[in-house]
Formats: C-alpha cells, structure tokens, sequence
C-alpha cells in the first residue's frame, strides 16, 4: 500500500482520537457561576435547585406570574448559562405564563459529569417536579438548537400541551457530520439526541420555528422532522433568519404570541 494512503489513514486515526477526547469542549460552551453569584431581574422569579443525586444540583429560574395560564419548561443553547438565557423569559411571562429555565450539567451552578443519559435523566426529574405544581395539560416544553433534543425527549415520555423546537436538529449526528464528513464520528459521539426517533412518540402538536437562512442547522433538518409526522408537526419559517437571531424578528414573536394564546 503505498505511503500517502498510510498517511491518510493515520491522520483520519489520529482526529478521531482526539474527537473522542474532546468532543465535550466543542459540543458544550458553559458558563460556570459561583455558588453564591445572585441573580437580579426586574420582574418576579426565584432560583430553584432539583437535588438529583449526591453531587449532582440542578440550578434553575422561575419566572412566575400571579395567574398563570400555564407552565413553559424552557431547555436552552449549548452556550453560557441560564444567567444570560434568562433575558427570553419576557418573550412568554408576557402572555402570562409561568417560565423555568434550568442549567444543565456543568452549566452556571448545575454540577455533575455530563452523558446524554444522565442529562435526559436530569430534565425528566426536572418534569417530574414541576407536575406536582402544575396540571400537566396546561405544561408547554420549549427547545432551543441543542435543547430540542432534550424538549423532544420529554415530550416522548410525557403528556405536555404542546412542544415547540427553536432551530431544531434532526438528530445530533447528522450535525457533527455535517462539520467532520472524513471522520467516522457515528463510533466517537458520545451525544446522538434522536430528536428523530423521539418525535414520532409525541403526542401532542408540535411547532417548529427555523430560519430560512440558518448555515448552523439548515431548515432541511426541521423539514425532515415535519415530514415524520405532518398533521401533528407545523413548520413556521422565519424568511431571512439564521440561527441565533430568530428573535429579532416580529414574526417569531407574532407565533410564540398565536401559539401561547391558542
């Protein structure tokens, strides 16, 4: 066999090794808070903490209402912390609802080791928690690029009025190979969030929302997740809007505005 193909196949060796290593640093970008840090809002909210096992806290942000309608579980981006995800609360505190945002493992005061099982784990006790205060018929679970995995998840499992993904994936690894085509990343990624599977189990109406113009996940991902199951899965698309700007424009809020009120 000739050198260079050795080279090649060594070099392909070498990056999936150092994929496997360190795929957490490229898949997750927290922002880490002291434990005493005090968050400040000028409406009403208060932190929570779900103790899930010794060495394992989930910190969270409760945005309440005097007379909410309802409950929004609210799964956010794979970047910095609920601190800064906190500022899309007025986007649905508005309509009157209640909000939870929750930080995931290793992000803000969250703490534990992350896996996709622990962390699936995580949201449902999260779930499980808030339905005792809540009518489950009256819960909407909201997912936000890498949150959409985990929104799906728990709708699957669960019985929420409605699930709506923000710039949904169609399943994680079709993302990662997106970005690593030489690699053979099916055998390394330790994250698959089957946004796919998991959706033909929900069983109430979902709504998509995804930019037209978004190069970080295509609509095509959120297109083939509506095509699953097309009576009980809208597609609203943003003309113009790429991944992190969806709520720059009026029509987003206009949806989230039909939606919430439906």
């Amino acid at each position: 066999m000739p050198n260079f193909i050795w080279y090649i196949i060594g070099s392909i060796i070498g990056l999936t090794a150092i994929a496997w290593f360190i795929q957490e640093k490229l898949i997750f970008k927290p922002e880490r808070l002291p434990a005493d840090f005090q968050f400040r809002y000028d409406v009403p909210f208060k932190e929570l903490f779900f103790d899930i096992a010794p060495g394992v806290k989930i910190n969270g942000l409760h945005f309440f209402r005097e007379r909410p309608k309802g409950l929004i579980l609210y799964f956010h981006g794979n970047t910095r912390s609920i601190k800064g995800w906190a500022k899309y609360a007025r986007d649905f505190y508005r309509y009157d609802y209640d909000l939870v945002m929750v930080d995931y493992r290793g992000f803000g005061k969250s703490t534990g080791k992350r896996s996709e099982k622990e962390m699936l784990a995580d949201m449902q006790f999260v779930y499980d928690s808030l339905i005792v205060q809540y009518e489950e018929q009256h819960i909407i679970v909201y997912g936000r690029s890498i949150g959409s995995g985990f929104a799906t998840r728990i709708a699957s499992d669960n019985h929420p009025r409605f699930l709506i993904l923000d710039s949904p994936y169609y399943n994680f690894l079709k993302v990662v190979e997106r970005f690593l085509p030489i690699l053979p990343v099916r055998y390394v990624l330790r994250y698959h969030l089957r946004t796919d599977r998991w959706i033909r189990k929900v069983n109430c109406h979902t709504y998509i929302i995804h930019g037209t113009k978004d190069r970080l996940i295509p609509i095509r991902h959120s297109e083939k997740l509506q095509s699953l199951n097309p009576a009980r899965i809208t597609l609203i698309r943003i003309h113009g809007g790429r991944h992190n700007n969806l709520p720059s424009f009026p029509e987003y809020h206009n949806f989230i505005r039909d939606i919430l009120k439906y």
